[in-house]
């Protein structure tokens, strides 16, 4: 059972700007190896936040709208939305000790 929600561009509003709590979307590509490895780190995190957050994934070979607003220029990168506003960002490849500080300095 897979704990990251997939959402587009078509279900950003719905999924990510109108959730009734923080996310945080993932931006990925299947031909990124940095991605591929970060994917399973995202999994383990998951359920450790539940109901707390949803953890989300776009990838951006398939829906370009979304990152191009946001100006994502490197993969991977999370943002955390909060309240429907991008509230902070993390890019490139990191430990799974270093998304649970992020996530517990901005949650």
């Amino acid at each position: 059972m897979s704990y990251i929600q997939v959402v587009t561009d078509d279900s950003f509003d719905a999924d990510v700007l109108k959730a009734n709590g923080p996310v945080l979307v993932f931006f990925w590509h299947e031909l990124s190896q940095s991605c591929k490895l970060l994917e399973p780190i995202l999994e383990g995190l998951a359920p450790d936040y539940a109901g707390r957050l949803t953890v989300t994934k776009l990838n951006t070979n398939e829906n370009t709208q979304t990152p191009n607003k946001y100006g994502v220029r490197a993969l991977p990168t999370v943002f955390l939305f909060k309240k429907g506003e991008h509230d902070a960002t993390k890019e490139g490849f990191f430990a799974k000790t270093d998304l649970s500080a992020f996530l517990d300095r901005n949650l």
